[in-house]
């Protein structure tokens, strides 16, 4: 009769079985295995430099474009604003200095005077300031020679009022060709410097001819998509009311504030703004600033499109022979 102990005994053969079987397969198997492994990696790693190399050339040669756009573009532009004046309105409170100083330089290179360069805060269309905003404008700090228009929108309401005094009414205009009184214009912006609405990079700032509104990213609006709609909507506004008022408008900005959020896409996507407001989505790099001031010569004909590297977008129409 079998009795337990030889039960147990059985089991314990078995798992030594088992256990024998599994160290003999892997002492088999784990030379193969390893050898495979280690060649995978080092196929990967050869795999990683290469594209390491790769992406250095690609920089390497894409640093040289720029290197040559920026050279050239003083030539590129040159004379294709003389006599025309411009104003920077800075729709992102973060754009990258550099970007400011490129555009302000090649429009010097075009034969423009730039008047001056005003940049935005988040407070700009920010509902919650929109009743101190509306009150002061509707009150007598606003010089008597702007026309408040006939609105509830305090985001046109704005744009309206600033337009007035940024810029030289242009074609169309009753007063064509004669500037508001800088007088005006500092009273107005001092007025909304003072609610952080906006604040001047210049020590000045007079009327011109044109603007370009200079942006980047998606339109800054908290946390609320609401309220960075709302701002992307009184951008727009403001981008359409200095267009309307004065001889042309550029608003420039990188890829990303040509995709969802942004304003350059806002503008593209408003069928009014996007036919009277010409935009660029590269002017980070040396060729956009060429095409931004070149857009701006464009504008000043009267021809207005969608320029960069982004899709759907077209070449910069040459200057004027």
């Amino acid at each position: 009769m079998i009795d337990f102990r030889y039960h147990l005994v059985s089991l314990i053969a078995v798992f030594l079985a088992v256990a024998l079987g599994i160290v003999i397969g892997t002492t088999q198997l784990n030379g193969p295995l390893t050898d495979n492994l280690q060649g995978q990696v080092t196929a990967l790693q050869d795999d990683k430099r290469s594209l390491e190399d790769q992406t250095q050339l690609l920089q390497t040669q894409l640093d040289d474009v720029g290197s040559f756009d920026e050279a050239v573009g003083p030539t590129l532009v040159e004379n294709t604003l003389a006599g025309e004046s411009v104003v920077l309105v800075v729709a992102s409170p973060d754009l990258d200095a550099e970007v400011v100083e490129g555009v302000t330089a090649l429009l010097g290179s075009a034969g423009a005077t730039v008047t001056g360069t005003i940049r935005l805060t988040d407070t700009y269309a920010d509902p919650s300031s929109a009743g101190t905003v509306e009150s002061y404008l509707a009150g007598p700090g606003v010089p008597a020679t702007v026309t408040r228009p006939a609105t509830d929108d305090v985001g046109e309401l704005v744009a309206s009022v600033l337009a007035q005094v940024l810029m030289v009414p242009g074609e169309g205009a009753p007063d064509v060709g004669i500037p508001p009184s800088t007088t005006d214009t500092s009273t107005v912006l001092a007025g909304l410097a003072e609610l952080d609405v906006l604040s001047q990079d210049t020590s000045s700032v007079s009327p011109a001819d044109q603007a370009v509104v200079l942006t980047s990213g998606t339109v800054a609006g908290g946390e609320d998509a609401e309220d960075a709609e709302a701002r992307a909507t009184a951008l727009v506004q403001l981008a359409t009311a200095l267009d309307t008022e004065g001889s042309g408008v550029v608003v420039a900005g990188d890829l990303a504030s040509a995709g969802e959020g942004g304003l350059v896409e806002a503008v593209r996507s408003d069928r009014t703004a996007a036919a009277a407001v010409s935009t660029v989505d590269n002017v980070d790099t040396p060729a956009g600033r060429i095409s931004t001031v070149l857009a701006v010569a464009a504008e000043q004909r009267g021809t207005s499109g969608e320029y960069g590297v982004g899709e759907d977008t077209q070449p910069v129409p040459p200057p004027a022979s």
